[in-house]
């Protein structure tokens, strides 16, 4: 079994969305062959609280608009640090950087499918590890060289 079309349709759409609001390391993958609850999965993620609330935000807004789509469940505002979408056809995570180094949901389902996605959306992988650099770079030319 494969992801259905509107399945593609819905991830390509929140890929896009993701990328837009400059999402880190947008991945998808097609899990449909080894769970029955769903076809596909997204993962996105932002350095900070604020960031991962506009992915979501955008997502849901760009889905409902083009496709129609609403979520049956939304889970993770309190703390907006793993913000789950769930639109039966496709599930979305959207994760503070910090929870998606702890959790490695890539890890889990490396052995699916990777699913292909827009251009924008593929030009966001690695982007985590540069920012991270990048703060790292900024923090040693701070006095004192502290990491805050």
């Amino acid at each position: 079994m494969t992801a259905t079309d509107r399945s593609l349709e819905l991830i390509n759409t929140a890929a896009q969305a993701a990328a837009d609001k400059l999402a880190h390391d947008v991945i998808a993958y097609d899990v449909s062959d080894v769970l029955s609850i769903t076809d596909a999965f997204l993962l996105a993620s932002a350095p900070n609280d604020r960031q991962v609330r506009a992915i979501v935000d955008e997502i849901e807004e760009r889905l409902l608009k083009e496709l129609g789509a609403k979520p049956v469940r939304r889970e993770g505002d309190r703390e907006s640090r793993w913000i789950l979408l769930d639109y039966v056809d496709i599930v979305v995570h959207v994760q503070h950087s910090e929870e998606r180094v702890f959790y490695a949901l890539e890890r889990l389902w490396k052995d699916c499918p990777e699913l292909k996605l827009p251009a924008d959306a593929e030009a966001t992988r690695g982007k985590a590890e540069e920012h991270q650099r990048l703060r790292e770079a900024e923090a040693a030319e701070e006095p004192g060289g502290e990491w805050r």
